[in-house]
């Protein structure tokens, strides 16, 4: 096991051993409190009101004619350029041919 896992799991085991003192010292109504609260709590973070929801809501806005002229302009220059895409994209590296896999004689040493 790694270290963090021992950590985790001792974390784990303490935690229960303080829930299992916890309930033998406790009267009902400091149970029932924590668990209220806990519950109050989970209840809004999982059905959050409408009020707190975080999508605002605002009001739509109509753009200009000259606005969505230039709009209009960016989204025909893209579409021209991907239709003229060539098969094979232009990209700023150059190889460099290399000597390597060639045998050549004169690579060959001439004394071993």
């Amino acid at each position: 096991m790694n270290k963090q896992a021992i950590v985790f799991w001792a974390f784990i085991v303490l935690a229960a051993l303080g829930v299992i003192s916890f309930m033998t010292r406790a009267s009902l109504s400091s149970i029932l409190i924590p668990l209220i609260v806990f519950g109050v709590v989970f209840l809004l973070y999982k059905f959050p009101p409408a009020r707190w929801s975080r999508k605002a809501k605002t009001p739509k806005i109509k753009p200009s004619a000259k606005t969505m002229a230039k709009v209009n302009a960016q989204n025909n220059v893209n579409v021209r350029k991907s239709s003229s895409s060539k098969k094979r994209k232009d990209y700023p590296f150059q190889v460099i041919q290399g000597q390597k896999g060639k045998s050549n004689e004169e690579d060959v040493p001439k004394y071993h």
